[in-house]
């Protein structure tokens, strides 16, 4: 009697790799068009209407690349993190404390001038972030706690203590209510390009792609990382300190969410309010998968999660459709992606069960 199981590759190219994102991608669009369908919309001109609001304008386009800023900060985060098998769920609580670090100096510290204040959110960004990831990577790598539950758990206090200060202390008197801090000097806010809302955060997370591809491959951190990633076992049989790394591989990613909520509060909101996040660290999760943790890819994938989110609001404005229907569409992509990953670093193989075993 014949069956199929699952087998490991030998080898997977690069172009394998690609056709296997590529079609799982089209999976989930096909699936999202079914859904639309059911709802009654016709998914083509859904679609046609997504990209005509991300890209059929200037104004468009530049809210893509502002989208794709904070999308592949919170991606690198997420994706240095995966390559060592870690699986780091709090990018957004530790955006979150990058922001709430990056207020605090604003508030309290005092620097000299724009670059004084610069780096003083800087430094404080990295290190709020970096220790609200370091807690969860101690935590994995001394004891073995369970690092998807301590993020996702740290995700919760983030937000509380966010809601605390800015319903609290923090609060603009001004604000007519809202949750939000009076605004930044203008020493503290980042330069924006023309006259779109398109910031120097635009930089910072360029130069930490390319600082995060550089580390990963032409380091030996990068290789231990790596090594760690693929054996633990293994790695501590060549001398690899797996405890150290882990709290240092979340002590990193923490830092870079950190500085996404820096970027986001000086470049884009000019404030802290509540809200300034919509939900970036959790996208950050399927940017870091759709890349296949390769952060040169990840920029490229950050932005088609840009057109996506972009245009959702021309979705909500000319369909009717709620924003509910693009982060479906978000999900059915991740989901899709996990399951190409099956395929692509295993083949589906006929067998045949032994003779009187009834095992396939």
């Amino acid at each position: 009697m014949r069956g199929w199981r699952l087998e490991p590759r030998t080898s997977v190219t690069p172009a394998f790799s690609a056709a296997v994102s590529a079609a799982s991608i089209m999976l989930a669009l096909v699936l999202g068009g079914v859904i639309m369908a059911a709802m009654g919309v016709n998914p083509f001109r859904a679609y046609y209407e997504i990209l005509r609001g991300a890209l059929g304008s200037s104004y468009g386009f530049s809210e893509t690349l502002v989208k794709s800023i904070p999308l592949t900060m919170t991606g690198l985060a997420c994706l240095l993190a995966f390559r060592m098998t870690i699986w780091n769920i709090g990018a957004e609580g530790q955006l979150v404390m990058g922001a709430l670090a990056s207020a605090a100096f604003v508030r309290y510290g005092s620097a000299g001038g724009a670059a004084g204040m610069f780096f003083g959110m800087f430094a404080a960004s990295v290190l709020a972030g970096g220790l609200w990831g370091l807690i969860p990577g101690f935590l994995k790598g001394r004891w073995n706690v369970n690092e998807i539950i301590a993020t996702l758990m740290l995700n919760y206090i983030a937000l509380s203590l966010m809601d605390l200060l800015l319903y609290g202390a923090w609060k603009d008197p001004a604000s007519m209510g809202f949750p939000m801090t009076p605004p930044f000097p203008p020493e503290a806010r980042f330069l924006t390009f023309g006259r779109t809302r398109l910031h120097g955060g635009l930089a910072m997370a360029l130069a930490m792609t390319a600082a995060a591809w550089f580390v990963i491959r032409k380091t030996r951190w990068g290789f231990e990382i790596r090594v760690i990633g693929e054996n633990k076992r293994a790695a501590g049989y060549a001398g690899m300190n797996v405890m150290r790394n882990t709290a240092l591989v979340m002590f990193v990613s923490g830092a870079i969410a950190g500085l996404c909520g820096m970027s986001e509060v000086a470049g884009l909101h000019g404030r802290l309010s509540r809200g300034f996040s919509v939900g970036y660290g959790f996208t950050g999760v399927i940017v870091a998968w759709l890349s296949g943790l390769n952060p040169l890819a990840l920029p490229f994938v950050a932005f088609l999660m840009g057109i996506l989110l972009v245009g959702g609001d021309t979705l909500q404005v000319v369909m009717t459709l709620p924003l509910s229907s693009v982060q479906v569409l978000q999900g059915l992509i991740l989901f899709c992606v996990l399951g190409g990953e099956v395929f692509r670093r295993r083949r589906l193989r006929p067998s045949r069960a032994a003779p009187g075993t009834g095992e396939h």
